[in-house]
């Protein structure tokens, strides 16, 4: 099953801390946007594997905008 990761506010990716194949477990940070001078982490609703990050560091992003997309725990490897 794949599920979208939405940006909850708009903001500027900062950094990508997950790559395609990554395992995930939820509440872990995909990437992390700077917004206001915060780093507000986005993280996966629940565990998976990374199947793509659709935002490179740099770029703006918009509220509600999607960032990565999870699949499944089992077609994900686990990064050491």
């Amino acid at each position: 099953m794949r599920e979208e990761i939405k940006a909850p506010i708009a903001g500027v990716v900062f950094q990508v801390t997950a790559r395609p194949g990554d395992a995930v477990a939820a509440g872990d940070a995909v990437i992390v946007l700077e917004s206001m001078k915060m780093e507000i982490p986005v993280e996966a609703p629940r565990a998976g594997g990374v199947a793509e990050i659709l935002v490179a560091e740099g770029q703006t992003v918009h509220e509600g905008q999607t960032v990565a997309v999870l699949e499944s725990p089992d077609s994900a490897r686990r990064s050491a």
